[in-house]
């Protein structure tokens, strides 16, 4: 079986455990949680992670214009 995750392709995701973190990213894009993009629990880039709905998961990009791109996702059932 083919671990997903190991792909050059799939960018990393991390699940912020800190609630304010979560504040910090709410605040910073003035969004509540249901307004940020949204990412199924059993998304394949996920089973290596504890993700539970509700979640906030933070994913970092390659990017061609800013060497990174950061990014986030509410985990959804």
């Amino acid at each position: 079986m083919v671990d997903v995750n190991q792909h050059n392709l799939v960018p990393e995701h991390t699940v912020l455990d800190d609630p304010e973190r979560v504040e910090e990213v709410l605040e910073e894009y003035n969004v509540n949680k249901t307004n940020l993009p949204k990412i199924k629990k059993n998304d394949p880039a996920l089973r290596e992670t504890d993700a539970e709905p509700g979640d906030v998961v933070e994913i970092v990009r390659n990017s061609r214009t800013a060497e990174r791109a950061v990014v986030y996702r509410l985990v959804v059932e």
